[in-house]
């Protein structure tokens, strides 16, 4: 509003809308009043207008915040800027009074226009991009109030917000809601109190929100009679409902996604306020269809992130073994929500004769046909690791398996895998499109291994080689996914550097936990990260005291000089009770060896969780158990190993084979008559 006012700071002029708003204390016509019978009187009466009178006649511009007389309504706080006239005799104002005031409570909902711009036209591009339903919810309420109405709240069904499938309906007809989001533009407390976020809740049949459910076209009610809300407030024990609601208006409208109702976003506007009309349906319909959209985006991203999520952690396993000399930790860090889940994995095997496997892969492409891949693979290196295949050879099974996949879906994956021997400490490792293993040996000193390179599982058909290292004891031995040290502000050399100087001659032989955290302390910042696994074992020998090996020559005599030779190491293993049966066992593995290779052959045994025996040989050939006739003279060796034994196995090696079997230590029985397995 624009007034004319002259030097005394009397209304000479005023607009057409100013005698509507404007209230005189005096009551009396708007022209000739002084503009301090305007202003409701301050705690120091006439400061601001004075203030605004005299910078006038100064011929300067002055703004002050004034309590103004409305007709409509209470009094409002009004900028008022006077501007100086040149001129201002014979009636003509000398300064221009310009009023900037918020509409009054009957006309703040009024024009459709600007609710339409408001809720419509900008609001929705800051939204769009996220995929949380709390913070969408959020922001799709403070749209609503307060530009549509005083005071809204989101609910949504709860078996959508919990990633479940649909529940059976009720047999009174109800549905079960939760409450995402409410807001007041009052700022009043008790509508967080009575209408608390998160709060799972059921609406009682004949209310206006179980109509909108049933229904799911919108409800209005122009007015919330005592009645109807004193019904509300004995159904849910609340009697802040009857305050808040009482007098109301209120427009409930359904989020309607897919043909079905996802939940409603219910709006009421206070007493004093424009109730709502047939145009005001209409543009909430029309937000809360654009609403209902982009809510059930999120909940379908959501539900099939959680079902990746949960697909993917019952597939990663949950305990890694390896031998007692050896001792492995990892980490596992899901992709920022910005990114879907990966098909990244890790695993630690035990494997006969003190030995284990470490694998770290990554299946191409994230969401649930990653996971699903991940987990094929995962069961088909556990095969190989129990086949004793070397390293080079499972990541050849797993290319053609991958091979396979791709046939129905298109995939691909880079996997390491090392075998680590803590009898003699030889690492051998072999990979396929993965980045390369990082050794950090006990003075601190680290590099990344030189292995064969080789394209990814599924990718080709070239060979995959293996590498041999010699392994200091103490060293670490450290395989992760490119999450790590890959990020889209971050060169790949970059981060392969930062990892490198994570490790020193202080922290190489400090905590593996320290590590783990050290290595993913800048992973978790990053908005854009991709899934991340990380295995590091720090790698020794096993005590030579608890391994005894011998080379026997190839003459049937040395079945007699093995069974002479085991005796001794297992009575210093407090293992007596072992002799006569590992003496058999003994002797049929090398007896076995020498009939079917040539040269001397190699006796081991190995105290290491169980007793192993191994034969080593020169023959590639591996032996085969079969059911020997009655009258078959040979052939029942292995029957008696396998009988004998735990379990038993064989492996080629570079020069020959191992055959071995395992037995398990006796129960030792303690003074409270209880019985453990015991080493020694």
């Amino acid at each position: 509003m624009i007034l004319g006012v002259d030097q005394a700071g009397r209304i000479v002029q005023h607009d057409r809308n100013a005698q509507e708003i404007l209230a005189p204390s005096s009551g009396g016509p708007l022209l000739g009043t002084d503009l301090s019978d305007l202003v409701v009187e301050t705690p120091v009466p006439g400061m601001p207008l004075s203030s605004l009178l005299e910078a006038a006649k100064g011929g300067r511009e002055a703004t002050a915040v004034l309590t103004l007389r409305s007709q409509r309504s209470s009094p409002i706080d009004t900028v008022v800027t006077l501007q100086p006239m040149r001129g201002g005799d014979n009636g003509c104002p000398t300064a221009l009074a310009i009023l900037r005031m918020p509409p009054p409570s009957v006309e703040q909902f009024l024009d459709p226009a600007l609710m339409r711009h408001a809720l419509l036209d900008e609001t929705f591009r800051q939204i769009g991009a996220t995929l949380d339903l709390d913070q969408m919810a959020r922001g799709l309420i403070n749209i609503v109030v307060p530009h549509f109405c005083n005071s809204a709240g989101l609910l949504l069904l709860e078996s959508l917000v919990a990633a479940d499938e649909s529940q059976a309906p009720q047999t009174d007809g109800s549905h079960l809601l939760r409450r995402m989001a409410v807001a007041a533009d009052n700022n009043d407390p008790d509508w967080d109190a009575t209408f608390p976020t998160g709060e799972v809740l059921r609406y009682p049949q004949g209310t206006p929100y179980s109509e909108c459910m049933n229904t799911g076209k919108p409800v209005r009610e122009p007015a919330m009679a005592t009645k109807d809300v004193a019904v509300l407030a004995e159904t849910w024990l609340r009697r802040p409902v009857a305050k808040l609601l009482e007098g109301t208006s209120m427009l409930i409208l359904p989020l309607n996604a897919r043909g079905s109702t996802l939940g409603f976003i219910v709006c009421t506007r206070r007493k004093g306020f424009r109730a709502f009309d047939a145009y005001d349906t209409e543009i909430g319909m029309e937000f809360a269809s654009r609403a209902a959209i982009f809510v059930d985006n999120a909940r379908r991203y959501n539900r099939e992130r959680a079902t990746a999520l949960t697909l993917q952690r019952s597939l990663l396993p949950t305990g890694l073994s390896a031998p007692s000399s050896v001792e492995v930790r990892h980490r596992y860090l899901p992709g920022s929500q910005l990114i879907e889940v990966g098909g990244d994995w890790y695993e630690s095997i035990n494997l006969p004769g003190a030995r284990v496997a470490l694998v770290v892969g990554d299946v191409a492409g994230h969401g649930v046909r990653a996971a699903v891949t991940m987990g094929r693979l995962r069961t088909a290196i556990q095969t190989l690791a129990m086949l004793e295949l070397p390293p080079a050879e499972s990541l050849q099974q797993l290319n053609e398996l991958m091979q396979k996949i791709g046939e129905r879906e298109p995939h691909f994956a880079t996997c390491a895998y090392a075998v680590y021997d803590a009898v003699n400490g030889t690492c051998e490792v072999a990979s396929a499109g993965h980045l390369p293993p990082l050794l950090v040996r006990p003075d601190g000193s680290s590099e990344f291994l030189d292995v064969s390179p080789a394209p990814p599982l599924g990718v080709g058909e070239g060979l995959i080689s293996s590498r041999t290292f010699e392994i200091e004891d103490g060293s670490l031995f450290v395989l992760y996914t490119d999450g790590l040290v890959e990020s889209r502000g971050q060169d790949i050399d970059d981060g392969l550097k930062r990892l490198q100087s994570i490790f020193n001659a202080e922290s190489a032989g400090g905590s593996m936990e320290d590590l783990c955290k050290a290595i993913l302390a800048s992973a978790y910042a990053e908005q854009h990260r991709d899934d991340i696994a990380v295995l590091i074992a720090r790698l020794a020998r096993i005590d030579g005291s608890q391994q005894a090996s011998w080379v026997l020559p190839g003459e049937l005599t040395a079945a007699r000089e093995a069974r002479s030779l085991v005796a001794e190491p297992l009575e210093k293993w407090d293992l007596a009770s072992m002799v006569d049966t590992t003496q058999l066992l003994a002797s049929e593995l090398v007896t076995n060896a020498i009939r079917y290779a040539d040269g001397p052959v190699t006796l081991r045994l190995i105290k290491e969780g169980t007793l192993v025996c191994e034969v080593l040989d020169n023959s590639s050939a591996l032996p085969r158990l079969r059911h020997a006739a009655r009258d078959d003279e040979r052939g029942r060796g292995l029957q008696i190993v396998s009988r004998l034994s735990v379990r038993w196995g064989a492996r080629r090696t570079l020069t020959g084979k191992v055959v071995w079997c395992e037995q398990s230590f006796p129960r030792v029985t303690d003074q409270t008559g209880q019985s453990d397995p015991s080493a020694s």
